[in-house]
């Protein structure tokens, strides 16, 4: 040591972690995009996206919902319901899901003509035609221009001076993007086992280590009534990057169920059954626009969360929602009484009624209710507190892992664990919560290979389903006539 003669001063880390709280709603959201208008298309590829405009050129936009799932979600989410950020991956690829057009006549009016089909501009090619034969090729910016209208169609204008512009017909072939070729597997996903690489429900483990951002709701409206991709979105709620936890917003299928009586078969026949689920039935509507009550009820647990400081122990239920009516596939309308909602909340089924206050979500179970008693795995509030609570204390002591294994740390982990386990409960997020380092969760050959074990326990407020009055005549009051 050096050689000291007067007074000094040094410093040491900080006895108590402030907590890293992590964002308790972040929506991963699959589906298929009209990536042919995006600026570059691609396929498995998460984006985190902020503004509706970023994510219109990652993915493109149509009103066409049916065949671009993601656009619904990014219209409820940033337009409607005004949050952000969201993670989107489209499976559509353009390489894949696609359908050829060969030497197909077009046939120009005014030297324009619109090719009325979702075309991969990078694949089009176009060739004069002479006596119903190939001539030839045209070249892009010389012979012709090629650009999308607002419909998302081809426009091809012939250019003064080239092959095109004096032509009546000319031979285009390209590639159309298929949409309708995507299939469950396509959003399951997998790992190539030659290259390693991840499509599908499969990127969710890339979420983190991409964005730093920990997943909190996954999403993949009209696929998720699908049984094999339900079972998938369900399982990869657990161990996300080797550790976190999210709840899966599913749809129950109102094309094929028509009745609400029968929907609580089909979620047990179907197994949607699981504690990270949530089901929700039928689909929603604003006006002439009919999207699936999954992608609304995941914005509204966001905004809800966001608006108790990212927590989520309210439960999004009888909260507003951006919509005018529930209905069926067709787009049928169903109007259900509180005792019709009441029986699919019964049954583990998150619906929305319009009762008092406009139309409103109306659900507090999981799809584990009613089959599973215990209370953290049956009710929203009490599974994504779990989660987030767990989620939290992981991205905040991972910095202590290697650290030595001795008082100071396991002080330094309990004592800032509390301290914000008391704010939360001061908050009114938690009715008391407390982390110990228990002697009989720690065996002396555990320490000895540096494993600690913290109790954690906690109570996060149910949410109040059931307000009643009991109502009494008390003939006491008659006296009250006689004073």
């Amino acid at each position: 040591m050096a050689y000291k003669h007067g007074v000094y001063t040094s410093e040491q880390a900080t006895s108590l972690v402030p907590m890293i709280e992590t964002d308790s709603g972040l929506i991963v959201a699959f589906g298929t995009a009209p990536v042919h208008l995006a600026s570059k298309p691609e396929a498995n590829v998460p984006k985190l996206c902020y503004t509706l405009k970023e994510a219109v050129e990652a993915f493109g936009y149509s009103d066409d919902w049916s065949s671009y799932t993601l656009c619904e979600v990014m219209r409820q989410h940033f337009t409607y319901y005004n949050m952000a950020p969201i993670v989107m991956v489209n499976v559509l690829d353009p390489a894949k899901h696609k359908t050829t057009v060969t030497a197909e006549t077009i046939t120009f009016t005014d030297h324009e003509v619109v090719i009325n089909a979702n075309v991969l501009l990078n694949t089009l090619e176009i060739n004069t035609l002479k006596e119903d034969a190939l001539a030839d090729k045209c070249v892009l910016g010389t012979d012709y221009t090629a650009a999308y209208n607002d419909e998302g169609k081809v426009i091809i204008t012939a250019l003064e001076g080239g092959l095109l512009y004096s032509a009546s017909t000319a031979a285009a072939t390209y590639n159309v993007l298929n949409p309708s070729a995507v299939v469950a597997n396509d959003i399951i996903g997998g790992i190539d086992a030659s290259t390693g690489e991840a499509t599908g429900m499969e990127l969710i483990d890339e979420i983190f280590p991409r964005f730093g951002l920990v997943p909190g709701i996954i999403i993949a409206p009209k696929f998720s009534s699908i049984a094999s991709v339900g079972a998938v979105m369900s399982a990869k709620t657990y161990d996300i990057s080797g550790h976190f936890g999210a709840i899966a917003i599913a749809d129950i299928p109102s094309d094929t169920v028509i009745n609400y009586t029968n929907a609580a078969e089909w979620k047990n026949i179907n197994s949607y059954t699981d504690k990270n689920l949530i089901v929700a039935y039928p689909m929603v509507k604003l006006d002439s626009e009919i999207s699936h009550m999954s992608t609304h009820l995941a914005s509204l647990y966001n905004r809800t969360d966001a608006e108790h400081d990212s927590i989520p122990y309210y439960v999004g239920s009888n909260k507003s929602m951006k919509i005018n009516g529930t209905c069926l596939a067709d787009g049928t309308e169903v109007f259900y009484n509180n005792a019709q909602a009441n029986y699919l909340n019964q049954n583990g089924i998150v619906t929305a009624i319009n009762f008092i206050g406009g139309w409103k979500s109306w659900g507090v179970q999981t799809a584990a209710y009613p089959s599973v008693a215990d209370v953290k795995d049956n009710q929203i509030v009490q599974r994504r507190m779990f989660n987030w609570i767990g989620n939290t204390l992981i991205t905040t002591f991972w910095s202590k892992v290697d650290d030595p294994a001795n008082k100071r740390l396991i002080n330094t982990i309990v004592d800032s664990a509390n301290v914000w386990l008391n704010g939360l409960t001061a908050k009114g997020a938690l009715l008391g919560g407390r982390v110990e380092f228990r002697e009989d969760d720690n065996t002396t050959t555990g320490l000895m290979d540096g494993r600690l074990y913290f109790h954690v326990f906690f109570t996060p407020p149910a949410a109040a389903r059931q307000i009643e009055f009991i109502q009494e005549y008390d003939p006491a009051y008659i006296s009250t006539l006689f004073e």
